[in-house]
C-alpha cells in the first residue's frame, strides 16, 4: 500500500512540475495574492469610512439628546422616560433620530451615573458609565470605542459619548452616551466576505482560463523543442520546429533550433560523405598493395627485374596511403581541435622557401619555377605546420594539374592586421562550372588522372580551412592570361 502510495504520489509530483503547472501555480498565487491586498486595502478604508460615519451619526444625534436634557441635568433631577415624552420638541427629534438609526440614549451625570435610558433591558438597574470613558468624554469632549461597556451588553457596540453643557454656566453638567443597537457594520464585513469570495472566484476562473491559453501558446513550442531535441540527440536531424507565425523571442528560438538542425543534418551528411570517401580511397591503395603482394606469393619464380618492380609499386601505393592519412589527421584536427591549435610568429618568406627547395628536388615533369615577388619579410602569428600546408598544397596542386611551368606568389597588401597573397600558375586553369566546388572534400575534376597522380583529393580542403583557422578568406579564379589564381588573406594576430 505504502509502494502504491508513494507510485502516486511520484506522478503525481512529475505531472505538476512541468513549467505548464508552474505557471499556473505562480499566475493563481499572485491573483490571490492582489485580490487580499486590494480586498484589505478596500475594506480597511470602508471600515474605517463608515466607522467614522457611525460615529458621527451618533455624536450627532447625542448631541441633540444632550441639548433636550440639558435643563433636566442643571437641576439635578432625575429623568424619565414619562417627563420627556410631554416634551414635544424631544419627541420630535428622538421619532427623527429613531428612523434614521436605532440608537439607544443613555443620559449621565458627570460622574457616569446613568439617570436615563432609552433601553428598557436596563430598565430599573443601576448602571454606571466605566470611569475612563466618561474622563475622556470631559477631557476631550467626545469618546468613541466599540464595545460591551464592562459586560453591560451581550455583545460588543459602537458607543459615543459627548458633554451636555450648561445653558448659563457653559460648563459641563451631564454626558450623553449614544449607543448603536444595529450590526452594520458587522453586515457590512459579512457582505464584503460574500463579495469578496464571489469576485475572487470569478477572477480566478477568468485568469485561470487566460493564463492558461496563454501558457499553453508559450509552452507548446518550448514542448516541440524538447521532443526535437531528443530526436537531435537520437541523431535525426530531419525534424523541424513550428514558430507559429510568432516574431517573438520564442519564435526566435524555434528559428534558431531549425538553423541549428540544418547545420546538424548539413555535417552530419559531410561526416558521411567523408567517411564514404575515406573507405573509397582507402580500399584503392589497400586493393593495389594487396594485389601486389598476392602476385609476389604466387608467382616466387618471377625474375628480380618484375619482383622489384612490384614492390616498388606497392611502395608507391603505401606513399599514396601514407598522404592520405596525413591530409585526414590534419583535417580532422582541424575540425575538431581549433581553439586547441598552438601558434606562434612565422615568417612566410621561409615557407615559400621550402616550397622552391622542395620543387627542385622534383621529377622533370612536375618541376615548376617559383617566383616569389615580397618587398621583405612577412610576419603572421599562426601554426607553422598549417602554414606550410597552404602553400605546399597550392603548389602541389599546381604542379600536378595546371600543366604550366611556372608558379607565382605576390604579396597583395601588407598592413598591422592582415596580409593579403596571391598564388597562381600559368597553366591552363579549369573550367567555370568546377570553380565553386574546388574546396570541397575529394572534389576532382579528373579522377582517373588524380588518382594515377597520387592526389588525395583533401589539399585545397586544408588549404581553406588553415585559412580560415588564421582568421582569413580564400577565393579562387582563373586568370586573364590563363592558370589558377587563388588569393587569400591572413590575420597578423590571433
Amino acid at each position: 500500500m505504502k509502494v502504491r502510495i508513494a507510485r502516486i504520489a511520484k506522478r503525481m509530483h512529475n505531472k505538476f512540475r512541468g513549467l505548464y503547472w508552474r505557471q499556473m501555480f505562480v499566475t493563481v498565487g499572485m491573483v490571490l495574492l492582489t485580490l487580499f491586498l486590494l480586498g484589505a486595502s478596500f475594506f480597511s478604508l470602508s471600515y474605517s469610512y463608515a466607522r467614522g460615519r457611525e460615529d458621527e451619526e451618533l455624536a450627532a444625534q447625542a448631541r441633540v439628546v444632550g441639548q433636550l436634557s440639558v435643563s433636566y441635568l442643571e437641576n439635578g433631577r432625575y429623568l424619565d422616560m414619562e417627563e420627556l415624552q410631554h416634551e414635544q420638541d424631544f419627541q420630535n427629534r428622538a421619532s427623527f433620530a429613531a428612523t434614521v438609526s436605532e440608537v439607544d440614549f443613555l443620559i449621565c451625570d458627570v460622574k457616569g451615573h446613568v439617570l436615563l435610558s432609552t433601553d428598557a433591558a436596563l430598565s430599573g438597574l443601576v448602571v454606571t458609565m466605566p470611569e475612563d470613558m466618561t474622563e475622556e468624554v470631559l477631557e476631550k469632549g467626545i469618546t468613541s470605542s466599540r464595545t460591551d461597556v464592562d459586560g453591560l451588553y451581550p455583545n460588543k457596540r459602537f458607543v459615543v459619548g459627548v458633554p451636555a453643557v450648561g445653558e448659563t454656566s457653559q460648563e459641563p453638567v451631564g454626558v450623553i452616551y449614544a449607543v448603536s443597537v444595529t450590526t452594520s457594520l458587522e453586515n457590512m464585513w459579512s457582505g464584503f466576505i460574500g463579495l469578496f469570495f464571489m469576485t475572487a472566484f470569478v477572477v480566478l476562473m477568468i485568469s485561470f482560463m487566460a493564463s492558461s491559453i496563454t501558457t499553453m501558446r508559450q509552452i507548446q513550442p518550448i514542448r516541440e523543442m524538447a521532443r526535437a531535441t531528443r530526436r537531435y540527440a537520437e541523431g535525426d536531424f530531419d525534424i523541424r520546429m513550428n514558430d507559429y507565425g510568432r516574431d517573438d523571442e520564442l519564435g526566435e528560438l524555434a528559428a534558431s533550433f531549425n538553423n541549428m538542425a540544418e547545420s546538424l543534418q548539413q555535417t552530419e551528411r559531410q561526416r558521411r560523405e567523408f567517411i564514404a570517401n575515406i573507405s573509397h580511397e582507402l580500399k584503392t591503395p589497400v586493393a593495389a598493395i594487396q594485389g601486389y603482394l598476392e602476385t609476389l606469393l604466387a608467382n616466387p619464380c618471377l625474375t628480380a627485374e618484375k619482383r622489384t618492380a612490384f614492390l616498388e609499386k606497392s611502395c608507391a601505393q603505401v606513399e599514396r596511403l601514407r598522404h592520405l592519412l596525413s591530409d585526414v589527421s590534419t583535417i580532422t584536427r582541424m575540425d575538431e581541435g581549433r581553439e586547441l591549435i598552438g601558434k606562434e610568429p612565422v615568417v612566410l618568406n621561409d615557407l615559400i622557401d621550402e616550397v622552391r627547395a622542395d620543387m627542385e628536388l622534383r621529377p622533370e615533369g612536375q618541376r615548376l619555377r617559383v617566383n616569389c615577388d615580397f618587398r621583405g619579410p612577412v610576419k603572421v602569428e599562426g601554426n607553422p605546420s598549417l602554414l606550410s600546408s597552404v602553400f605546399r598544397n597550392l603548389a602541389d596542386n599546381a604542379a600536378a594539374y595546371s600543366g604550366g611551368r611556372d608558379i607565382f606568389i605576390r604579396l597583395l597588401s601588407d598592413t598591422a592586421e592582415a596580409c593579403t597573397i596571391l598564388f597562381a600558375d600559368n597553366g591552363i586553369g579549369v573550367d567555370e562550372e568546377h570553380l565553386p566546388h574546388l574546396f570541397e572534400r575529394f572534389y576532382r575534376i579528373d579522377k582517373g588522372r588524380s588518382r594515377k597522380l597520387g592526389g588525395t583529393g583533401l589539399g585545397l580542403s586544408i588549404v581553406k580551412n588553415a585559412v580560415v583557422i588564421h582568421g582569413g578568406t580564400i577565393t579562387v579564379r582563373n586568370g586573364e592570361r590563363g592558370g589558377l589564381e587563388f588569393v587569400f588573406t591572413l590575420r597578423k594576430h590571433s
